[in-house]
């Protein structure tokens, strides 16, 4: 079973749409929506919910006003200005809380306990390529790489019962502790970029990242007749660092039409950036 990951050295490069149009053409694959801070995958492939489980993150204080001597040291700990004063009596504010546990630890009296902070959910869903693993955070709610670990771990226990060949990853933009659970000890590493210079310089930063972990990456151009001139310094600079060159994609109005009609470009029309990621998969699958 091989696990590849979809990833982009900054957002807006086009790695969903890329990553969507590979589930269309893949076979026996199993799909999980990493990038769960701003999760959009469900918007062409559109899951059907089997299973819904709640995720917990963190931990949030609270106060109890039984055992609360208002001694008021939790208020002289606390940095974040969650523990308010109001007639004597002290409250902590859920919304500025950061679950860091000072307050409890000081607190002589043991007024304040700890519980498990509610921060979203992840899904087990079908979709008319095959499962899908994805998940939603709740309005600024913690994301560490623990959410991304689980539906990489729901995607391969799907996966191993489906008895499939491919785990596909749309996985988050940038190199942070979110991208870094996507892709350790996955089989190959997709980079999405864009001839821009901004995309040059975050496609250098993954390209070392995935060197570290000693990951195969493999480099498509997103849109890159906007600016064929920083396309080929792209795909030189990547050659120099180590990338496998894909290919390139057209900028394409029709990618837009597609994503509105719910559907991925392979599934929506033969056009010219449609044949283009075809040729990239097909160049994909024959390398891994």
């Amino acid at each position: 079973m091989k696990e590849i990951v979809i990833i982009s050295g900054k957002g807006g490069t086009g790695k969903t749409s890329i990553a969507a149009s590979f589930a269309t053409l893949a076979t026996n694959a199993v799909f999980a929506d990493c990038d769960v801070d701003a999760a959009d995958l469900h918007l062409i492939l559109s899951p059907q919910s089997q299973k819904v489980n709640e995720f917990y993150s963190g931990y949030e204080a609270i106060i109890d006003v039984h055992k609360c001597m208002k001694c008021g040291e939790c208020y002289k700990v606390c940095r974040f200005e969650a523990v308010k004063k109001k007639n004597a009596c002290y409250q902590i504010d859920p919304l500025d809380c950061e679950g860091c546990c000072i307050c409890h630890d000081f607190c002589r009296y043991n007024a304040i306990e700890l519980k498990e902070r509610l921060c979203g959910e992840w899904y087990l869903s079908d979709t008319r390529f095959g499962p899908m693993v994805h998940a939603k955070l709740d309005i600024g709610a913690e994301n560490s790489g623990k959410l991304v670990t689980m539906v990489r771990n729901e995607a391969k226990k799907a996966a191993s019962e489906k008895n499939a060949e491919m785990i596909l990853i749309d996985g988050p933009p940038g190199i942070g502790c979110p991208v870094i659970a996507s892709i350790t000890g996955a089989d190959a590493i997709v980079a999405v970029t864009e001839p821009t210079l901004s995309g040059k310089h975050d496609l250098g930063r993954v390209i070392e990242l995935a060197a570290h972990f000693k990951i195969p990456l493999y480099l498509c151009v997103n849109k890159y007749d906007i600016n064929v001139q920083m396309t080929e310094i792209i795909e030189e600079n990547a050659k120099k660092l180590g990338a496998i060159l894909l290919g390139r994609i057209s900028y394409d109005r029709e990618v837009t039409e597609a994503q509105i009609n719910g559907k991925s470009v392979v599934e929506w029309n033969q056009g010219q950036a449609s044949k283009e990621i075809k040729n990239i998969w097909e160049k994909l699958c024959s390398q891994i």
